[in-house]
């Protein structure tokens, strides 16, 4: 069964996670391999480096899925030492598309914000930006 939610609904879950508010030079990037939930930081250090062929204490956000996609752990390096971030779903899956290719998928900060609020990033998008040429 579809549900139809209001776009205040969406504003409004997707707002909650602004409490992870992260500085805009931080990139965030989402592993396309599901990982063991049981690694912890020095198993993601190790999966952002081989895996990813990444530094894991670049000012990037990475985030890692189990095989059930009920579980997200993000980990990034925030100047002397790693924050670890772990949600698990009680009920539902994180969304995203089976479309994605390669290891990772570089996503914008609206983009953590919709897959931590449980939508299916790919499929959201925001109004585009518009710009008058001139005012005359």
């Amino acid at each position: 069964m579809h549900r139809s939610i209001s776009t205040e609904t969406i504003a409004s879950i997707a707002g909650s996670y602004r409490m992870l508010k992260f500085d805009d030079t931080l990139t965030v990037y989402l592993s396309l391999e599901f990982v063991d939930m049981r690694k912890s930081i020095n198993g993601l250090s190790l999966c952002i480096a081989e895996d990813l062929a990444c530094n894991p204490q670049d000012r990037a956000l990475y985030i890692f899925y189990n095989r059930s996609r009920n579980k997200v752990k993000c980990l990034y390096w925030d100047k002397n030492g790693f924050v670890l971030i772990y949600k698990r779903l009680e009920k539902g899956r994180f969304q995203f598309s089976k479309s994605l290719s390669g290891d990772v998928y570089e996503l914008t900060h609206q983009q953590l914000s919709w897959l931590l609020a449980g939508f299916d990033f790919v499929q959201m998008s925001g109004y585009p930006e518009f710009e008058f040429g001139s005012y005359a």
